[in-house]
C-alpha cells in the first residue's frame, strides 16, 4: 500500500490486521532456504561483521531486535515483535516522495548449532499488500575455522503493486540500498558502541 503522507500507528495497525490471515502472495514460500527460484531479480549482501563468541552473540541480538530495518528510510511495526515462525510484521518505507507499507509473514527460524558453522536467522515472506512479491532470508553465522563472524541478506523479489511495477527500473536500486544500510547498521551495532 502507498501513501503520500507518512502513515500513523493506528493505520499500519489497522492495514497489518487485515492483511494477517492472509496467504503467501507467491508460490515458492521457503524456497530462500535451499534453492532460489527462476524469474526473480536477486538481492543479496554479505559482511564480516567481527570474531569471536560474543560478536555473534550481539549479531543475534541485533538480528532478534530487527536493527537491519532501524535505518532513516525503513522501520518494522511493530518493532518488538519476537522472531517466531508465523509472525507478521509490517515494513513502513520512505521512499522519498510517497510512503508504502509492506506486510510479511515469517516463513521459518534458523538456529543452527554443534557443527562447523553455527547459524541463526530467519525469513519472511509477502502477503498480497505488499509492493513486491517473494522472500527475504537474514542471517547471522560464526564460522569456527577462523571464529569469523558474518551477516548475510538474500532475497528474490519482483513487483506485485502497479506502482512498482511503473518504478521497476528503480526498485532494484532500492533493494541495493537497503541491502548495504542494513549491513552498516549491523556492524554498527556489533561494534561495541553499538551493543547495549
Amino acid at each position: 500500500m502507498f501513501t503520500l503522507f507518512e502513515p500513523s500507528k493506528t493505520k499500519i495497525k489497522n492495514f497489518l490486521a487485515a492483511q494477517k490471515d492472509l496467504p503467501f502472495s507467491y508460490e515458492e514460500v521457503g524456497a530462500s532456504k535451499e534453492k532460489i527460484p527462476s524469474g526473480y531479480p536477486i538481492n543479496h549482501r554479505r559482511v564480516q561483521l567481527g570474531s569471536g563468541a560474543d560478536a555473534f552473540a550481539r549479531a543475534r541480538k541485533a538480528i532478534e531486535s530487527w536493527t537491519m530495518y532501524r535505518l532513516n528510510w525503513t522501520r518494522i511495526y511493530p518493532p518488538d515483535t519476537p522472531i517466531a515462525q508465523s509472525e507478521t510484521v509490517c515494513v513502513v518505507v520512505n521512499h522519498g516522495f510517497c510512503w508504502s507499507l509492506n506486510p510479511c509473514r515469517i516463513v521459518y527460524v534458523l538456529k543452527e548449532t554443534g557443527g562447523e558453522i553455527e547459524r541463526y536467522g530467519f525469513a519472511f515472506g509477502t502477503l498480497p499488500g505488499h509492493s513486491e512479491e517473494g522472500e527475504e532470508r537474514f542471517t547471522v553465522e560464526r564460522r569456527r575455522a577462523d571464529d569469523s563472524v558474518w551477516y548475510e541478506l538474500l532475497s528474490f523479489a519482483r513487483p506485485h503493486h502497479i506502482l512498482a511495477r511503473i518504478g521497476f527500473p528503480f526498485v532494484p536500486l532500492f533493494q541495493r540500498k537497503f541491502a548495504e544500510d542494513s549491513a552498516c547498521a549491523m556492524l554498527k551495532f556489533v561494534s561495541q558502541d553499538g551493543f547495549k
